[in-house]
């Protein structure tokens, strides 16, 4: 016998992404899963770090960086992070049609971003030559930033997937804590991001 999931709006919990034992297990086990992520990040933080100034006589940080670009990629996806803190709102509001909205501005925020991403990175190999294997700091550059727009390629890829499924399903308590799951790692994305255009944007552009 299945068990129903649906939403009454009367009887609706404050926070359907918890109110079952599913959804509260699987915004534990998220949490556990950016644990590991943040460790793997903060190693590849600190390797950029390390070989940042080994360029074997190739472009420097200085040289690359145009912090115009990278300011509207910030723009854009710490834009989409709030866009998607207002589907949330709207889902615990049990207004499905607005959350898809704001899940839908999030999409495309993100894309936006992956847009400028890969015409940074094709101006750096046709303009410099700066590949991943020009240099240690070529390799760290890549590998850090390719791994987190790795992330955001995820990421779109989920909540795309989540919200052609359940297009035409509405907000039930199956789906709500995927939403929110996913909303989640979309934040620490984010985060990581902010760190990125600190330490390898702005630390480059002017060390």
């Amino acid at each position: 016998m299945s068990q129903d999931h649906s939403l009454n709006p009367e009887t609706m919990p404050h926070d359907p992404s918890k109110a079952t034992t599913e959804g509260k297990h699987k915004f534990l086990g998220l949490w556990f899963f950016l644990g590991g992520e943040t460790v793997l990040f903060a190693c590849f933080f600190g390797t950029f770090i390390a070989l940042r100034n080994s360029t074997a006589g190739g472009p420097t940080s200085q040289e690359l960086f145009g912090l115009e670009l990278v300011f509207l990629m910030t723009v854009l996806l710490l834009t989409s992070s709030l866009t998607s803190v207002y589907a949330i709102y709207h889902m615990k509001n049990n207004d499905f049609k607005k959350m898809q909205l704001w899940f839908g501005i999030t999409a495309l925020l993100g894309i936006g971003f992956l847009a400028c991403e890969l015409y940074e990175f094709a101006h750096y190999i046709t303009e410099y030559g700066f590949t991943f294997r020009s240099s240690a700091f070529g390799s760290a550059f890549y590998t850090l930033v390719g791994f987190h727009g790795g992330h955001v390629i995820f990421g779109l890829s989920w909540l795309i997937a989540l919200m052609v499924r359940n297009a035409k399903r509405g907000l039930n308590l199956y789906n709500a804590p995927k939403y929110n799951t996913f909303s989640l790692y979309w934040h620490f994305i984010d985060v990581v991001w902010v760190f990125i255009f600190t330490v390898v944007y702005l630390m480059g552009a002017v060390s």
